[in-house]
């Protein structure tokens, strides 16, 4: 799976890079704010995006929902510090297919990523 990373800060990325480069997945391309991720998205198109809620200029979920628009069946999976569960809320019903919690677990994150592989189950 080809995947768009989304974080403003760059140790979260390369965090969640290396976990994911270790469980076969291909990492695209890098974006740190919301607008570069849905102008990436539109370049790109990649399988799963994750997505930072909280960043600066446009959020985590306003840029989830600027993707879905573009493309309704757009897997992404919302990644939130512990204490965000609001935003959390917020973005499923926006459409996030799942959310990992900061600090990253490996195997957390392999199996939100091995659930948000298989079809989509909102079409």
């Amino acid at each position: 799976m080809r995947i768009l990373l989304v974080d403003d800060a760059m140790l979260m990325r390369a965090l969640l890079r290396g976990i994911l480069e270790s469980g076969g997945y291909e990492i695209i391309a890098e974006a740190a704010t919301g607008e570069e991720a849905v102008e990436l998205f539109r370049a790109l198109g990649p399988d799963v995006v994750t997505m930072d809620i909280v960043m600066p200029g446009q959020g985590g979920i306003e840029a989830l929902r600027t993707i879905r628009e573009l493309a309704p069946e757009a897997r992404v999976v919302m990644v939130s510090a512990v204490g965000q569960e609001g935003f959390v809320a917020e973005a499923m019903e926006a459409g996030a297919l799942a959310y990992i919690l900061k600090p990253f677990y490996p195997d957390q994150v392999l199996s939100v990523m091995k659930m948000v592989e298989g079809p989509p189950t909102w079409t």
